[in-house]
């Protein structure tokens, strides 16, 4: 039996199992995306950026739920590269505007069939009312009022 055949042992720990997922998926859709020259969450950044427009970097960090450290350290490379713009805000100089470069809009287009290649992959395999209902899940789960200082009490 390989490895990705054992028997399926979900445990107990919520935590656990979710980011094995996304380290599973992440993995996929990166080995996937690896002709692109871009990782899979780089092309989410591009992707939203692409079809919102330009959005603040406190907006883009919870729309990915990210805090923004994480977001500006994932921003730093695609403005590196000339893909994202970032700038003072125009309506509070306090934030941070980011948006698509040209560069940026081209390599997200050209980038979206390995995506889309990726997406219709795990769904053959997943199954596509499987997947429908696992984002519906995910979706959820980033709308709980999670509180550790309850949890905790």
């Amino acid at each position: 039996m390989t490895a990705s055949r054992l028997p399926i042992n979900p445990g107990i720990c919520n935590n656990t199992a979710l980011r094995k997922a996304a380290r599973r998926l992440t993995r996929f859709y990166d080995a996937c995306m690896a002709d692109t020259g871009l990782r899979a969450t780089q092309y989410t950044i591009l992707s939203l950026l692409a079809n919102r427009g330009p959005t603040t970097m406190a907006a883009l960090a919870d729309l990915l739920s990210m805090d923004r450290a994480t977001m500006g350290h994932n921003l730093r490379p695609l403005e590196r590269d000339g893909l994202v713009i970032i700038q003072v805000g125009r309506e509070d100089r306090r934030e941070r505007e980011v948006a698509l470069s040209t560069a940026g809009a081209n390599i997200e287009a050209q980038s979206k069939p390995y995506w889309l290649k990726a997406q219709a992959s795990f769904e053959k395999e997943f199954g596509k009312q499987d997947a429908l209902a696992m984002r519906r899940m995910m979706a959820r789960i980033t709308q709980l009022e999670l509180d550790a200082e309850q949890a905790n009490s």
